[in-house]
């Protein structure tokens, strides 16, 4: 049997309560609309957010992983280039020194050939001098090795200086000056011959080093894209779902309101009682 009571209004109370707990899941869920997230904080799921909060610092030490990959490859690319530009060098010097060969070349000729040699030795020595980016050559052999981050834990791959070899200090320019006959002209012609397959075997395997670089980038830049994705996942709210969940509050707040006022108006019937 209910009683009714001045001093306590029980179902005003449940009913204020109810709309309490309305305000509090109204709160929580006009601010997962507004952020874009279900977890906030610590707060809202501790273990969840702890490894969004650890993804994220991966994620972002993947920022440095990346720069670190993209000058090396920056410096293999200028590398690789000055490669193929000696080897062309190389290819149109041996051209020259093959047309040198011939026993019917006059003196004028031959002169005009060596000349040409000289320019083209000294071209390549431009190149060779001139190929480095940020101050790091790879045709240096006195360089320092050439060092890029690989992950977030400061693993490290190493690419070694290698020269452009050709056929000894000077000796291209050497042999250049010094083309007045037919035989200098076929020992210029052997020497072109080693020093192209040496060049064009370095170039390669830094060709090689700079596929290597660009396949690891690409896999740098779909792993972070993965973590963004799981801490999506994570911590992300469901816009569509928290939406249609606003809406039913709003409707709750307003009928928790009418309640209220409904259980409080009891205080006026029990007032008709004394007229």
């Amino acid at each position: 049997m209910s009683t009714n009571s001045i001093n306590t209004n029980y179902t005003a109370q449940i009913a204020l309560q109810t709309l309490n707990k309305t305000l509090t899941d109204l709160n929580s869920t006009q601010n997962q609309i507004s952020t874009g997230r279900a977890v906030n904080g610590p707060g809202d799921n501790a273990s969840a957010w702890s490894i969004a909060q650890q993804q994220r610092g991966v994620a972002t030490q993947l920022d440095s992983v990346t720069a670190s990959l993209q000058r090396a490859q920056s410096t293999l690319d200028v590398t690789v280039s000055a490669g193929q530009t000696v080897s062309d060098l190389l290819n149109q010097i041996k051209s020259k020194a093959l047309a040198g060969a011939d026993t019917g070349l006059s003196t004028t000729d031959r002169a005009s050939l060596a000349s040409d040699v000289s320019s083209l030795v000294q071209q390549i020595q431009r190149v060779v001098t001139d190929a480095n980016f940020n101050g790091a050559s790879l045709v240096n052999t006195a360089a320092l090795p050439l060092a890029t981050l690989t992950d977030a834990n400061a693993s490290v791959f190493t690419i070694q200086p290698n020269s452009l070899t050709l056929a000894g200090p000077n000796v291209l320019l050497t042999a250049g000056s010094t083309f007045a006959t037919a035989t200098q002209a076929n020992a210029l012609l052997s020497l072109v011959n080693s020093s192209i397959t040496n060049v064009n075997a370095t170039v390669a395997n830094f060709g090689a080093d700079a596929s290597a670089i660009t396949s690891h980038l690409n896999f740098v830049s779909k792993f972070q894209d993965t973590l963004t994705q799981n801490i999506g996942n994570l911590v992300d709210a469901d816009i569509a779902k928290e939406s249609a969940a606003l809406t039913a509050l709003q409707v709750k707040q307003q009928l928790g309101v009418q309640t209220i006022g409904i259980a409080n108006s009891t205080r006026t019937t029990l007032l008709g009682l004394f007229r």
